[in-house]
């Protein structure tokens, strides 16, 4: 699958400014000039300040605030039973602990109560009739509750008060609750909404403090930083300020819990975002998927080191039972593409499976888009179960609820937005659905609205620009995430001088000569063998800078998202592949695009020839043949081969080889030769 390359190309003049009166690098000048802060006032902003007091808005501006706030002191004052009420995931679940704990410690009788994945995302009814018989009379939502029009009514009719915080968009009707916290209710006057919810919970308890905050981001803002990378809000504003002030509390953490699953991850400081999306909320979030949270809960609750680890050695190993379910549901798709390769073709790639595991099946879907480079849509259903869950993942160009929302006759229950989405229909409606979602997404590309995986580039750099010195300055610009990705460069023309192999033929390093300099670049996960390009090659190539650090001394390495020969049309390339797919799916072509795909003896000829003894990939065999041909017309040669029994091809892995010793075939009786000349 190509990948579009999206080069902004920065403001000189502001980048300049940025460089002279805020003293940046040019690489993070460059970077923060194309995210749009391109001022020294906007530069201000996205830094924000060196103090918690100044960093955080006051947390009363946020509607409700301080009625909530009066409801849960007078609860705490008269002793009443108050339940803190999360969800499953690790937003939810770190919500939980920092609350709960927060009124634990100034006197409060509390309990927790967090869902198991079988009962669903929020508050329900049958919990809220269990509380009531345990005696609760407070509950207090964190990071969910509303949508909970029914829950709030029934909560009303027990008697019970409730107060809700919660950070996801408000339906047209707010719950009737004592007092509803969320800054994306159209009536709050709140500058920051972008919370996730245990940063909103930190908001509540700085409110519940007077205002202070600086306390509180040194108890909490460990908790509060896992939680705002794992549930992808935007690192931007409060945000970047909590993750920030939290990362550098997570070194020396007084949370036993965290200490232990730091101990149990292997990480080591200094701790970044990328640490705790990928190491720490990941085994948090485990327990929610294929365990009970409440494992995860009472791992972040812990009090001595000896249940801190108890429960850190129990949450890591659900993680790994979680990579081996989702493994399973990989390798079945897997199976399926390779037993019906015209799966590869759909605008929407759609997979139904058995036994896969709910709560991993929004992962994997994840993965796969990253794989595929299309919106994926997973369902499974148990053994002898006539009902099918499923989750969807998209890229832009596809609206997962717009899409679900079009097949909405097919479905019995369906929600998310335009990235994911969730969504349950019974097994006979499975053609149906699949029916309905093929239309739309062959609706979309009929009003021209393409779904193309891209990547972004922060202008393009020169090699000499690439120094230890310019790259360490783009640490001023973490921490990185969602909404402050880090940057990615064009870094044009080098010359390939070496291809080596690392890690046993694992990964590969290049090392690159362009502008009288010479620099070292890392691809992780492609083996040498399988390197699109040759030594010798011109490429352009998008990288992250990175510094690596040896026996006391720094030097410039480079991560490669992608790499190009020097010369290839992007348009052209892109162009030809959607015609390619087009042909694989039946479609009409243009009559002028018919002639110019249908390949000749001389362009098989010179594709075999390209592709030698080794093991490629479609675009690393491409950039090898010495001819000057259509994508799309190359991309046929190889099913041409493939249905000959010439070559090996591999669509799913995307990798081709010759088979030695294969006998002659006549390529003119393949199926895709013959509908070729149909079309002529």
């Amino acid at each position: 699958m190509i990948k579009k390359w999206l080069i902004k190309a920065p403001d000189e003049k502001a980048v300049k400014e940025l460089c002279t009166k805020g003293g940046l690098t040019s690489l993070a000048a460059k970077a923060l000039v194309c995210a749009g802060i391109d001022t020294m006032e906007k530069a201000v902003g996205f830094f924000g300040q060196d103090s918690e007091e100044e960093a955080f808005s006051d947390p009363f501006l946020i509607r409700d605030m301080e009625k909530a706030c009066g409801i849960i002191n007078e609860a705490v004052d008269s002793g009443e039973l108050i339940c803190v009420y999360g969800d499953y995931d690790c937003d939810g679940v770190t919500a939980t602990a920092v609350l709960a704990g927060y009124l634990t410690d100034i006197g409060g009788n509390v309990m927790t109560y967090i869902n198991e994945r079988s009962e669903g995302y929020g508050i329900n009814s049958a919990a809220v009739r269990k509380l009531s018989e345990q005696g609760v009379s407070l509950i207090v939502t964190v990071d969910n509750g509303i949508s909970a029009i029914e829950e709030a009514a029934l909560c009303k009719e027990l008697g019970i008060t409730l107060v809700i915080t919660d950070h996801h968009q408000p339906g047209k009707e707010l719950p009737e609750a004592a007092a509803v916290v969320d800054p994306h209710r159209p009536d709050c006057p709140s500058s920051y909404k972008n919370f996730c919810g245990c940063g909103l919970a930190l908001k509540l308890i700085s409110a519940m403090e007077g205002g202070d905050t600086e306390q509180i981001i040194e108890q909490y803002s460990d908790l509060a930083a896992i939680a705002t990378v794992a549930d992808v809000v935007p690192l931007t504003g409060e945000n970047r300020d909590i993750v920030r002030h939290g990362l550098h509390y997570l070194e020396n953490t007084e949370n036993e819990g965290l200490r232990a699953l730091i101990e149990k991850s292997g990480i080591k400081p200094p701790y970044t975002s990328m640490s705790a999306a990928f190491t720490l909320a990941p085994r948090i979030n485990a327990a929610g998927r294929i365990g009970s949270p409440s494992d995860a809960l009472k791992l972040l609750m812990s009090e001595s080191p000896e249940e801190a680890e108890e429960y850190a050695e129990r949450v890591c190993a659900l993680n790994s039972e979680r990579r081996n379910y989702e493994n399973k549901i990989i390798k079945d798709i897997i199976d399926q593409i390779n037993a019906d390769n015209s799966l590869l073709d759909s605008r929407i790639m759609i997979f139904r499976g058995t036994g896969w595991h709910h709560g991993v099946v929004g992962i994997a879907a994840a993965r796969c888009v990253e794989k595929f480079g299309k919106p994926v849509f997973l369902m499974s259903a148990d053994e002898d179960d006539s009902e099918l869950r499923g989750s969807a993942r998209s890229i832009e160009g596809l609206n997962v609820f717009k899409a679900l929302s079009f097949a909405e006759e097919a479905l019995d229950r369906f929600g998310g937005h335009s990235g994911a989405g969730g969504f349950s229909l019974s097994q006979d409606k499975f053609p149906l659905f699949k029916q309905k979602l093929l239309e739309y997404a062959d609706t979309q590309a009929a009003e021209g609205i393409t779904c193309i995986p891209s990547i972004q580039a922060n202008g393009a750099v020169s090699p000499a620009e690439l120094t230890v010195e310019n790259i360490k300055g783009l640490e001023v610009l973490e921490p990185f995430g969602e909404g402050n990705p880090r940057p990615v460069f064009l870094l044009q023309g080098c010359r390939i001088d070496n291809i080596i192999s690392l890690s046993n033929g694992t990964h590969t390093k290049l090392a690159l000569s362009g502008g009288g300099t010479n620099l070292t670049a890392l691809m992780f996960g492609t083996k040498p063998e399988e390197f699109p390009l040759q030594k010798g090659d011109d490429a352009n190539l998008l990288v992250t800078p990175e510094i690596n650090s040896y026996n006391g001394r720094e030097t410039v390495s480079l991560r490669v998202s992608d790499i190009r020969k020097k010369g290839l049309n992007q348009q052209k390339l892109i162009a030809a592949e959607d015609a390619y797919y087009k042909f694989r799916r039946g479609e009409s072509l243009e009559s002028r695009l018919i002639s110019a795909i249908i390949p000749e003896r001389a362009d098989l000829a010179a594709v075999y020839k390209s592709a030698g003894r080794n093991t490629l990939s479609p675009t690393g065999l491409y950039s090898r043949l010495e001819a000057e041909m259509n994508y799309c017309k190359f991309l046929i040669c190889l099913d041409i081969f493939s249905e000959a029994g010439l070559m090996e091809y591999d669509r799913c892995a995307e990798k081709v080889h010759i088979i030695q010793g294969a006998p002659k075939a006549d390529t003119e009786q393949t199926p895709t030769m013959k509908r070729l000349r149909l079309l002529q």
